[in-house]
């Protein structure tokens, strides 16, 4: 059984999981399923917008895509969300990738 169907699997006992969904997410960018991965992305944020992590990956998986607004639009609200949480490390990743693709 691969990774990708482990992960399914798990879900299937604890479907609002989202430490399964993002490692599910990640699994479908090495797969090259970006819709996939966005789609978990989101969802996991819709539910959990403290879930810090995930934004960073969402980002980039817009980038990746030329979606250069919106991947702004979700850094900004990671940043947002990780200063927050008091969780500094996250928010400079955060601002660093952002400020990277901004100036």
């Amino acid at each position: 059984m691969d990774r990708v169907d482990k992960l399914k699997e798990f879900l299937v006992a604890d479907p609002q999981d989202s430490f399964l969904k993002h490692a599910l997410a990640l699994e479908y960018i090495k797969l090259g399923k970006d819709e996939e991965a966005g789609g978990l992305f989101r969802e996991i944020l819709s539910r959990e917008p403290g879930y810090i992590g995930t934004y960073y990956h969402l980002a980039r998986l817009l980038e990746r895509k030329e979606k250069t607004e919106e991947a702004i639009q979700v850094y900004e609200k990671g940043m947002e969300e990780a200063k927050k949480a008091g969780d500094n490390h996250s928010y400079n990743e955060l601002r660093a990738a952002f400020e990277e693709l901004t100036f």
